[in-house]
C-alpha cells in the first residue's frame, strides 16, 4: 500500500504553509517545505538561494527550463538544469516513500503523480493577502500597500512559471487539483482541521 501524500500549491500570502504544518500536526505525517530546497542545494553542491531562485525563477545560470524537452538532448549548458529536476523528482521520492506526509511547492503533485496524492491549491483575494503578510512577518512593514501588490503578483506569476514548465495544466487551474480553498477572511486554524479530516476521507474512498 503506497503511503499518503498530500501536495499543497499556494497563492503566496495564502497561508499554504501554514495549513500544510497544522494538518501535518492533526494527521501526523511528516512536513516538507523548505528542507527541499536545503537538501538539494547540498546534493548539488550548490548554494541555497542559487537553488531557490532557480525554483521561484524557472531559470537556471539565465537559461529557461523546459523539463520535457530538455531530458530528450543534453548539452553542457543545460546539465545544471536537469539536475535540478532530476534531484527534485528523486528527493520528493524519497520522501514519499519514507511515510505519509505533506509537501508545500515544489510542484510536487506532478512530480509524485505515481503515488496518487492528494492536491490543494490554497488562494485568497488580493486584500487578505496582504493583509496577512502583514500580520505575520516583519519583514513587510516598510512596504507599502501597491508594493506588496506587486511583490505577490509577482511571486505567483514565479510560481505559475515553475509550474507551467512541469505540467500542462495551468498553475491554479481546479481540474489539476482534488481540492481548492479560499482562505480569505478565514482562520487557518480553523480550517486545519476541516480539510484534514477531508484528506482522510479521501484516501478512504480511492477513485
Amino acid at each position: 500500500m503506497k503511503n499518503k501524500i498530500i501536495t499543497i500549491s499556494r497563492e503566496f500570502g495564502s497561508g499554504g504553509r501554514e495549513l500544510g504544518k497544522r494538518m501535518a500536526d492533526i494527521l501526523g505525517y511528516s512536513y516538507y517545505d523548505r528542507e527541499t530546497v536545503t537538501e538539494i542545494a547540498k546534493r548539488m553542491k550548490k548554494d541555497e538561494t542559487y537553488v531557490s531562485t532557480a525554483f521561484e525563477k524557472g531559470v537556471f545560470l539565465g537559461v529557461p527550463i523546459h523539463y520535457n524537452q530538455t531530458l530528450a538532448y543534453v548539452s553542457p549548458q543545460e546539465q545544471d538544469k536537469i539536475d535540478l529536476f532530476v534531484e527534485t523528482k528523486n528527493l520528493l521520492t524519497e520522501f514519499a516513500e519514507k511515510g505519509n506526509c505533506i509537501i508545500v511547492g515544489r510542484a510536487a503533485g506532478i512530480f509524485l503523480h505515481e503515488y496518487q496524492p492528494f492536491n490543494i491549491f490554497v488562494y485568497a483575494d488580493m486584500a487578505h493577502r496582504v493583509q496577512r503578510c502583514l500580520e505575520r512577518t516583519h519583514e513587510y512593514e516598510t512596504y507599502t500597500k501597491e508594493e506588496l501588490e506587486d511583490k505577490i503578483r509577482r511571486i505567483d506569476k514565479d510560481r505559475a512559471n515553475y509550474y507551467g514548465l512541469v505540467s500542462k495544466k495551468p498553475w491554479g487551474d481546479k481540474s489539476g487539483y482534488h481540492l481548492c480553498i479560499n482562505t480569505g477572511g478565514r482562520e487557518i486554524k480553523q480550517l486545519a482541521p476541516m480539510v484534514a479530516t477531508y484528506a482522510k476521507e479521501w484516501f478512504t474512498t480511492p477513485l
